[in-house]
């Protein structure tokens, strides 16, 4: 969800902006409630770290950041750590928006790299080390804070010498790319269409788009006759593979459609990579980040903070329209976390595991592999993690802050 309240009211494209019913209407001034029981798969997993990398005091003269600090992503390559992010005066479309990228041998003192704009917004920078080479992908959009303008996708890539070439535009118009990665030695990228329909609340469905490359910058369907995955209210998607190749995968639905509103949990075959079988789930999993480890395909993604946790409330009274924007209103006025969840594989569900440190405006996660091999180190950016628990369309508005966190897995006993 990319606006405040009011912005949400002002983008309905119904006759009149409908108010929150009492039953979805809260108090931000009470305290949240409890989290949901946790369901451990295989692992006890446990926090071992955390720490605020930005701002923090081994950034370069070159990067200073601004008052919001959010999308992200982190990659090794060529063994050194490449770290991108987004800043801006808030979390909202501006033209002052930088995608800063910097790189690291020990995650502590970084070097400069490259400093991105375009006199427009940009956001969700995603890199793909792939046969040697450094890509960086990036969504543009507009400038007005008040509406969701998705222009494309750009590329840039990091060079022997160590300059990053112009971005470049790629892939189709109007795309806003999700997940770029590599797994089983293979290039993806997820990217979805139709980004504008999910608060202009037109009903108009978006398409997800499973993609591979050989170079990077061309982009075919992982079938080639047809790259759609997802056809309805999905956006923002992200998948882990198992030892044999099956997939698992998690799309937010937050527009909604015919089967509801919240998210859709898929699964395929590894001999059918690109034929989704999905299920419905009424929470709302902002931001997914999928790995694998040990038999568990995991999940961080942002959680709701209510009793249910839901996204759907239910209501069935309303047009379809009507139903959206209440649902987007409350989802606003609720405080929010980073959590990680877990695919529960024979039910195809989502399963809550635990809270990472966070509050306010958070969770755009990223996931390294650490060098303890039972060890994930997750990049994630929050209002400041000590600070108040804000309601979501506060915490947009600043600050933000990006840390670094560890995540132990033992086996349970």
């Amino acid at each position: 969800m990319r606006f405040a309240l009011a912005a949400t009211l002002t983008l309905c494209a119904c006759d009149a902006a409908p108010t929150l019913d009492a039953a979805t209407t809260s108090d931000a001034s009470e305290a949240p409630p409890p989290p949901p029981p946790a369901e451990p798969g295989r692992h006890t997993v446990t926090l071992t770290d955390t720490r605020q990398v930005i701002p923090g005091p081994g950034l370069p003269a070159e990067t200073p950041p601004g008052n919001s600090n959010n999308n992200l992503d982190i990659v090794r390559h060529d063994g050194r750590f490449y770290l991108a992010w987004r800043t801006a005066p808030d979390h909202f479309a501006s033209k002052a928006t930088r995608i800063f990228v910097v790189s690291s041998t020990d995650e502590r003192t970084w070097r400069f790299e490259a400093s991105l704009g375009l006199d427009t917004d940009l956001r969700e920078p995603r890199f793909l080390s792939f046969h040697g080479r450094l890509f960086l992908y990036v969504a543009r959009l507009g400038t007005n804070p008040l509406s969701f303008d998705p222009q494309g996708m750009s590329v840039t890539e990091r060079s022997a010498d160590g300059t990053w070439s112009p971005l470049e535009p790629f892939y189709q118009p109007g795309f806003i790319g999700w997940r770029a990665r590599v797994s089983h030695g293979v290039p993806y990228l997820l990217a979805y269409v139709g980004g504008e329909h999910e608060y202009r609340f037109d009903n108009l469905p978006l398409d997800v788009h499973f993609l591979t490359t050989m170079d990077g910058r061309t982009f075919t369907g992982v079938n080639p006759a047809n790259p759609v995955v997802s056809h309805g209210g999905g956006s923002e998607t992200d998948f882990a593979q198992n030892d044999a190749g099956d997939l698992f995968a998690v799309i937010r639905n937050e527009p909604g459609d015919e089967t509801g509103w919240g998210s859709r949990v898929c699964h395929a075959p590894a001999d059918h990579l690109a034929q989704w079988t999905c299920v419905s789930d009424p929470r709302k999993y902002d931001s997914p980040a999928m790995f694998w480890y040990d038999g568990e395909a995991y999940l961080i993604a942002r959680r709701n903070v209510t009793a249910t946790g839901n996204f759907d409330l239910g209501q069935r009274m309303y047009d379809r329209t009507r139903q959206a924007v209440n649902y987007a209103i409350d989802y606003t006025r609720q405080p929010k976390r980073c959590a990680l969840w877990r695919y529960v594989q024979a039910e195809h569900r989502i399963a809550f595991v635990m809270d990472l440190p966070s509050r306010g405006d958070t969770c755009f996660p990223a996931v390294l592999d650490a060098d303890a091999p039972n060890e994930r180190v997750v990049y994630n950016y929050s209002s400041p993690i000590d600070g108040p628990d804000l309601p979501w369309y506060l915490g947009q508005r600043g600050p933000t802050l990006i840390y670094r966190h560890v995540l132990r897995f033992e086996p349970r006993r």
